[in-house]
């Protein structure tokens, strides 16, 4: 596979998870556990399926089990984090917060072997953060019943999203399908969660379970692999730009399907933290790339 072409496949993650807000909500009122078993169960035994039909069940032997840990937790615990913020907080400015995840990936991408966060990347990092509390100061009133809680998960789940991601960057001798584990084992996990903390509550009407559905097939299932692809063997810094472009695209679909309210200080807040987060993201690709960036490194995602 050409570099092109998996950065093209990854291009698609990012488009599928602009709907990811819009369909969550649309799922209402599944409680956030069974809505991960569900979505995580149809996109993991989809991609079963294409696997047996495929290049077989062996391709997933003499993967480490710490790998599955590694990706069953990352999945399990951002969507968890997700999909309960959504649950409690308005929609809008929990996209936002959650759509962090682009700066913190350029800001954490300092941690891996020869890369340091430069000024620039801070001055992005203060003009996203910037944007985040613009989104909870300019709400009308005084604060009172401000869901601080739903904005903190959101917030987590940014955090959990990024060191998801960065990581998966050392691990691009692990083949994409491994993510097919990942989808099962998560989808697992949330069920024995969901019997142990949660009522059931089903989806209400054709709506509700067609959001279930388009969940598990794109946003919470083939997005994921799309997403390995495109980091393990496609253009990094080009995806990492494109990403920024995710908070926006979330928040302009909530609007036009007038779940959110169109309003000037959203709009500065989704403005903030696209530009802060792309404002980092040039930094970055100022610099010349390494052997890691090239992809010449076993076990990067280049």
């Amino acid at each position: 596979m050409t570099r092109g072409k998996a950065t093209a496949i990854g291009f698609t993650a990012i488009l599928m998870w602009s709907l990811l807000a819009f369909l969550t909500i649309g799922s209402t009122p599944v409680p956030p556990f069974l809505l991960n078993a569900l979505c995580f169960g149809i996109g993991g035994l989809l991609a079963l399926g294409w696997l047996v039909m495929g290049p077989g069940l062996g391709v997933l032997r003499g993967i480490s089990w710490k790998v599955y840990a590694f990706g069953t937790l990352g999945l399990f615990g951002y969507h968890a984090l997700y999909f309960t913020a959504f649950r409690i907080a308005p929609a809008a400015e929990t996209g936002l917060i959650a759509y962090l995840w682009p700066l913190f990936i350029v800001l954490f991408s300092g941690l891996l072997p020869g890369e340091r966060p430069g000024p620039l990347h801070i001055l992005g990092a203060l003009i996203a953060f910037a944007g985040a509390a613009l989104i909870i100061l300019g709400r009308d009133g005084d604060g009172a019943g401000l869901p601080v809680a739903g904005l903190a998960l959101a917030f987590l789940c940014a955090l959990t999203w990024a060191a998801y991601s960065v990581l998966s960057r050392r691990l691009g001798a692990v083949p994409t399908e491994s993510v097919t584990v990942y989808c099962l084992a998560t989808a697992a996990l949330s069920l024995i969660a969901h019997l142990i903390f949660e009522p059931t509550l089903w989806p209400e009407g054709a709506g509700g379970w067609l959001s279930v559905l388009a969940l598990g097939l794109g946003p919470v299932g083939a997005a994921f692999f799309t997403w390995d692809v495109g980091m393990k063997k496609g253009d990094i810094q080009l995806l990492g730009v494109a990403s920024y472009a995710a908070p926006l695209l979330s928040t302009l679909v909530l609007v036009a399907a007038g779940i959110a309210k169109a309003s000037w200080t959203l709009a500065l807040a989704a403005g903030m933290i696209a530009a802060g987060a792309a404002l980092a993201a040039r930094a970055g690709a100022t610099r010349a790339p390494g052997p890691e960036a090239e992809g010449v490194t076993p076990g990067s995602a280049g």
